[in-house]
């Protein structure tokens, strides 16, 4: 079904290119790719579904790919695009349309499949992905989960032999999770073809077939799925990978609303688009405190990071810093927002630049020191825009650390990133909430992460329209 022989690629530079990879992939299998970020997994999606070399530009690739019995390399995208079907990382990179529904039908309806068909297949892809609520929608509407259901709603529409997936799960709450698994499972026992790049893995341990594990560019080693499952606790985490099985939160409920130290949210409504996000939301958390805020994809969580750090009007309610009613001016000056998708805030044309911008007058030797915490600085003169998910992540996240706003939060900071990262991006933010008394509020549905460095938990319930 796919075979990949003795293919090197080179885009320019060393991180994520490829040394003289072979992989044969049969119909059927499910088949996960898994190591740290900037490995080449990714790479390897794009091998597959004729990014590479079709899109990519400046690179230099040797050896051959087959895909569904075509070179890919020799094959119109139009005719890929019928075989195999891709679900990136960024879902809104894949986006056509402004409404859900048409996004669901794009793909079918540019291939020229008739009327009548198209109307079976977008009912059948709506029943069986389980996705009712995602109709009639704005695409800009849709929280960052719901964008990348659309996405890989839009490629099963499709039907296609092979599903090319990049991080699929990177902003799914557990439900959606849930959902995808099963449409995975659902799929590979109909003969389709899974190949998953993932950092999130717990979710895969039943589906898979076999696991390869990359490292700088070459397959280290290949696993059965028995023996992936198998791996001990030491050797995962001396890999690089995420947990093989799910977490549960046991953290303490954040605080109610109304301390006089800190930040304390009473009584918050938000509103977008005239259409209620959220109402009567409240807490208190203190300096030195991670507060972690779940809920399930559209229940406004996101929402509330950009009513907290001054860029949407709450429609009610008051936030308090020490006692101070802060109106959104003010609350803009205290608070800095890690965004769930970092391509909006990363300005610069450097790494170190970025830095700069981020925090003017901040001194060389800190920006090294916070660039070598996150493992960046070897990519300083970098443009951001050519690093991996995975590093863009870290990027922003070092953005905040520099600054000196007492409010820090994060909107999904773990998104694209391995254990490794994981685990240094949560060390940082425990150092700035212990050691320099900030003020940490972190979004996630990475419950893996929460766990480990989170003080409190507060759970956002969905109104009817939220988002």
């Amino acid at each position: 079904m796919i075979e990949i022989q003795d293919v090197s690629f080179d885009y320019g530079k060393t991180q994520g290119a490829l040394h003289d990879i072979s992989l044969n992939i049969r119909a059927g299998e499910c088949v996960l790719l898994c190591g740290e970020s900037g490995c080449g997994k990714t790479t390897v999606t794009k091998l597959i579904n004729g990014l590479i070399p079709h899109f990519i530009e400046g690179g230099t690739l040797n050896g051959s790919v087959t895909a569904s019995g075509m070179p890919v390399a020799d094959t119109e995208m139009y005719q890929l695009a019928e075989h195999v079907g891709s679900v990136f990382q960024n879902p809104k990179s894949q986006f056509f349309n402004l409404d859900s529904d048409s996004e669901i039908i794009f793909g079918l309806e540019n291939a020229g499949v008739a009327p009548d068909i198209i109307k079976v297949r977008l009912e059948a892809t709506i029943r069986e992905l389980y996705i009712e609520s995602l109709l009639g929608r704005n695409i800009f509407a849709l929280s960052g989960g719901e964008k990348q259901t659309l996405a890989f709603a839009s490629v099963y529409a499709m039907n296609p032999d092979i599903f090319v997936l990049d991080e699929p799960t990177a902003n799914l709450d557990t439900r959606a999770i849930e959902t995808l698994r099963e449409q995975i499972r659902k799929v590979t026992a109909e003969g389709r073809t899974v190949v998953i790049a993932e950092h999130r893995l717990y979710f895969l341990m039943d589906l898979i077939d076999r696991a390869i594990y990359l490292r700088d560019g070459q397959i280290a080693r290949s696993f059965t799925g028995d023996a992936f499952r198998d791996l001990p606790e030491e050797e995962r985490c001396h890999m690089g990978l995420r947990s093989l099985r799910p977490t549960c939160l046991n953290i303490p409920t954040c605080d109610p609303p109304g301390s006089r130290t800190g930040l304390s949210v009473e009584g918050l409504s938000c509103a977008f688009e005239k259409q209620e996000v959220f109402r009567d939301v409240g807490f208190s958390t203190g300096c030195g405190q991670v507060l972690g805020i779940v809920g399930f994809n559209g229940a406004g969580k996101t929402t509330l990071t950009r009513c907290l750090c001054g860029l949407l009007k709450e429609k009610a309610g008051i936030v308090r810093l020490d006692g101070h009613a802060l109106n959104r001016k003010q609350r803009s000056q205290v608070c800095f927002s890690i965004m769930q998708d970092v391509n909006h805030q990363l300005f610069s044309d450097s790494v170190w630049n970025e830095c700069e911008l981020a925090a003017p007058g901040c001194s060389a030797e800190r920006i090294e020191k916070v660039l070598t915490a996150f493992d960046l600085l070897g990519l300083r003169e970098r443009h951001p825009m050519a690093l991996s998910g995975g590093q863009k992540q870290r990027l922003a996240v070092a953005t905040a650390v520099l600054t000196d706003k007492k409010v820090l939060i994060f909107d999904e900071p773990t998104s694209g990133l391995d254990y490794r990262h994981m685990d240094e991006v949560g060390g940082v933010i425990q150092r700035l909430a212990q050691d320099e008394q900030r003020i940490i509020v972190i979004v996630s549905h990475d419950y893996e992460f929460l766990s480990r460095i989170c003080d409190r938990i507060l759970t956002m319930e969905s109104t009817e329209d939220g988002r």
